[in-house]
């Protein structure tokens, strides 16, 4: 297998909203592919966070619509996701309570490195993160 392809943004997006057909095949063929174990795919965490927010600010999608497009990215065979259990942990906070996603992916990231304390002047999302205490 040759490799590994980048996956932009764009491409993602083309494939769930649909809206440019042409681009839509393209995406799902190269999506087959992947399924398939003709090609490897790769991505970045922070293309997961761009597409979070371009589904939410442009296209008004739901929380529980968000969380299906990232699941199913998460899910695509040989489709390597940066940083891939974290961005899971985070969009299941994002999905499940009042925050944004990168407030989600931050408090995953204090949960893995098992950070102690947080220095932020957002305390209603980082208040609560069990055994993480402000620095003021």
């Amino acid at each position: 297998m040759d490799d590994p392809i980048f996956v932009d943004t764009n491409v993602f997006l083309r494939f769930f909203i649909r809206d440019v057909e042409s681009f839509y095949h393209k995406a799902m063929s190269l999506f087959e592919k992947a399924e398939s174990a003709q090609v490897k795919l790769e991505t970045s965490d922070m293309v997961i966070a761009e597409i979070v927010w371009v589904l939410e600010s442009y296209y008004d999608f739901s929380k529980p619509e968000i969380r299906e497009v990232v699941d199913t990215i998460l899910e695509t065979k040989n489709l390597k996701v940066a940083n891939h259990s974290r961005v899971k942990e985070a969009i299941d906070l994002y999905s499940s309570g009042k925050m944004d996603f990168i407030d989600a992916y931050n408090i995953a990231y204090m949960k893995a490195k098992d950070f102690k304390k947080v220095a932020t002047f957002d305390v209603k999302h980082f208040k609560n993160i069990e055994g993480v205490e402000s620095v003021w």
